[in-house]
């Protein structure tokens, strides 16, 4: 630029250390953090994200990734979240592909990896938005503030509420995010140089920003926000403009607008570009997805539901206000938000409007000192710093359009990035003024030391979904999910006394909670208390009258209660909502059997197997039955089908010996059990672990 900064290293005492070794310490630091998170399990959104994804098995078409969102579903679906990100799908496929399959250890050091190259990216970043832009006659960056610089990139790296992002796998959306974020905006610094003959701008590097803008948003729907950032950078920095002053001359209608910046130096023209640019994205985006908002549910963000406008915006400036703190000390974290545990302010007496009255007492005088200051670099530091904080927050605000969270600490990555800039320039502001400014440092280092420390602890967390879940109960204690979760958790280690503790407590705190109805009700069934399960999951019926799998559970107890009417009729509504639902004809399959209907039990499996191959209970079922008629020939053409689909299955080998063996082809039926156990012997814990999973999602 055509002049230098003012030097906010002056009055700080910090470290000074060249460039290289700066991002050196930030890289090994942010390592230091979430390191210990390498080894951790996929937990919570991983499931849905990653494990249930088919988009992410070599047999799906890459282009499908194209069509559908990041959980997997088809984007024209209408239960489909429209979170359109293929290509942190397309990253978790590749992670898939290397490790031969589900290992979490890959898709943890890539995240960790990632977070390192974004601090790192930071000390540049920094450096321009502190220190401001100057390149030397080669056209190479000045690093104008490198001891503030370094500061706020040591800020970024060790903040604890970026934890889910790194420890989470699914925050890897965020990471790719942020990493396409920065570079867009470091492309954008390039375009502009100084030489002997005056000021010019490249419009290439416009256009690689933008384009890089694009790639930030096929990641994450926050990416696209850099344009808008651009767009100010380019206005404060490049053309040092007054806002304050661009406001008065446009409310007199000054002629002389040029002379406050607008015109100067091409700027409108690079706006034009941006916007242009932004705008075609969000129309391709728009055509891919579809028109449809996504369905979200009054449980997922009930302060959208709120009927009165007053309420609606009360809440959501407190949901604010619960971001700014969770920026400035965050100590209590949480893996989720939602499902009660910020209960709604619905009157002012409500003490919780103090903290509303907090953040806009802070938010608007800053916004007057970035406006009024007369300190023309303290005005660009603080409206930078605001921008940065404000603008990547936006499609998380609700003003736009509803969101499916109350508060979510992923959506603060970037935003972190402007509150790392309002604390450093806060900071060179004490120094300035303190007499001893080593004390300001040591409590500084000290914050950063609890930070780290505190990164260490809930990466430790993150590791393991008990560890997950238990740590929320203390945070939120209201949230009907977290014990949902915890009784999940301990129904899956067989621990069911304890599972259904947390399944109550579930339901007690949200009475609509279906999910915590359903597997509550599966657990009193397999405990035999029929009478309560049938309660339960006709409530959750009744609830969601298209929830499949409570309608499948039901029909289960029905059965077990000798109701085989209202047996087949749930059994009949859960495959009406959900179609392709294999476990559910199993289920109806074995009623029919017990109703001596053969034909239909066996119709029943044969839809079980076409829909799902490898479904053994169905199969094997197929076999014995067609045993237990006579009709070996066709017991034994069942069976040779079905060990080609799953040669490996010891169960559906005994069933065709024993059909062999009956049809006297003894060599064969001898040849079938000694497989048998040599399979059995070979690979009992796996086949053991296998027949859990089935008993599991048939709900047996």
């Amino acid at each position: 630029m055509a002049q230098a900064e003012p030097n906010l290293d002056h009055d700080i005492s910090w470290v000074l250390l060249p460039s290289h070794w700066a991002k050196i310490v930030v890289a090994l630091i942010s390592f230091l953090c979430f390191a210990n998170s390498y080894d951790g399990d996929f937990v919570f959104d991983d499931s849905e994200a990653i494990i249930n994804n088919k988009d992410l098995r070599a047999e799906t078409p890459l282009g499908d990734l194209w069509h559908h969102d990041f959980w997997g579903s088809k984007l024209s679906s209408n239960t489909s979240h429209k979170s359109y990100r293929p290509l942190t799908v397309l990253t978790f496929r590749i992670n898939y592909l290397f490790a031969g399959g589900f290992y979490p250890v890959g898709f943890h050091v890539i995240n960790i990896i990632l977070h390192c190259i974004i601090s790192v990216l930071m000390v540049d970043v920094f450096s321009i938005l502190l220190g401001g832009l100057q390149f030397t006659n080669k056209g190479r960056r000045l690093n104008l503030a490198p001891k503030t610089s370094l500061l706020a990139a040591l800020l970024f790296a060790v903040h604890p509420v970026h934890t889910e992002c790194v420890a989470g796998i699914v925050g890897r959306a965020d990471l790719l995010c942020a990493l396409f974020f920065l570079l867009s905006f470091l492309g954008y610094c390039k375009a502009f140089r100084e030489n002997k003959e005056g000021h010019h701008f490249s419009v290439f590097w416009v256009l690689v920003s933008v384009l890089l803008g694009a790639v930030a948003m096929l990641c994450k729907e926050q990416g696209i926000t850099i344009l808008g950032l651009n767009a100010v950078f380019d206005a404060l920095v490049i053309n040092k403009l007054n806002v304050l002053e661009f406001i008065q001359k446009l409310i007199r209608k000054d002629k002389l607008l040029e002379n406050a910046g607008l015109l100067r130096k091409g700027l409108l023209f690079r706006i034009t570009l941006l916007m242009s640019g932004g705008a075609s994205i969000l129309y391709i985006r728009w055509r891919i997805m579809g028109t449809g908002p996504p369905a979200f549910t009054e449980v997922d963000n009930p302060a959208s539901f709120a009927d009165s406008l007053f309420v609606r915006a009360i809440n959501y400036n407190y949901y604010y206000s619960l971001n700014a703190w969770l920026l400035l000390c965050p100590w209590w974290l949480c893996f989720d938000w939602s499902m009660g545990c910020i209960p709604l302010i619905k009157s002012v007496s409500d003490w919780r409007i103090i903290a509303l009255a907090a953040l806009w007492f802070c938010l608007i005088g800053l916004i007057c000192q970035a406006l009024c200051s007369e300190d023309s670099h303290k005005r660009r530091i603080l409206t930078l710093g605001l921008g940065f904080l404000i603008i990547p927050f936006l499609p998380a605000s609700n003003l736009f359009f509803r969101v499916g969270f109350v508060v979510a600490e992923r959506v603060i990555y970037l935003p972190s990035i402007g509150y790392c800039i309002l604390f450093t320039y806060g900071f060179t502001l004490l120094s300035k003024q303190a007499k001893k400014k080593k004390i300001l440092a040591v409590a500084v280092l000290g914050i950063l030391l609890i930070n780290i420390m505190r990164c260490a602890l809930r990466s430790s967390q993150w590791r393991s979904e008990e560890q997950l879940f238990r740590s929320a109960l203390s945070v939120c204690p209201l949230n009907a999910k977290v014990h949902y979760n915890v009784g999940k958790n301990l129904a899956d280690k067989g621990n069911q006394s304890a599972a259904i503790k947390y399944y109550r407590e579930a339901v007690r705190l949200n009475p609509k909670y279906v999910h915590a109805m359903n597997n509550l009700g599966n657990i009193l069934k397999e405990r035999n208390e029929l009478q309560e399960a049938e309660e339960l999951l006709s409530l959750a019926v009744q609830i969601q009258p298209d929830f499949a799998a409570a309608w499948m559970n039901l029909g289960i107890v029905q059965n077990s209660l000798r109701r085989f009417e209202e047996a087949e009729q749930s059994y009949w509504t859960a495959i009406k909502h959900r179609r392709k639902y294999p476990d559910c004809y199993y289920n109806l399959g074995r009623l029919y059997a017990d109703l001596n209907r053969h034909i239909d039990a066996l119709n029943a499996w044969r839809n079980a197997t076409v829909l799902k191959p490898e479904h053994s209970l169905a199969w094997n079922n197929m076999i014995i039955l067609l045993d237990n008629t006579g009709n070996l020939a066709q017991a034994e053409a069942v069976g040779r089908e079905a060990l080609e689909l799953i040669p490996n299955d010891h169960s559906l080998m005994f069933s065709l010996a024993n059909v062999l063996g009956k049809s006297q082809k003894y060599k064969l039926s001898c040849s079938n059990i000694v497989l048998k156990r040599e399979i059995q012997n070979d690979s009992m814990h796996r086949t053991e672990s296998e027949q859990k999973n089935v008993h599991t999602d048939c709900y047996r």
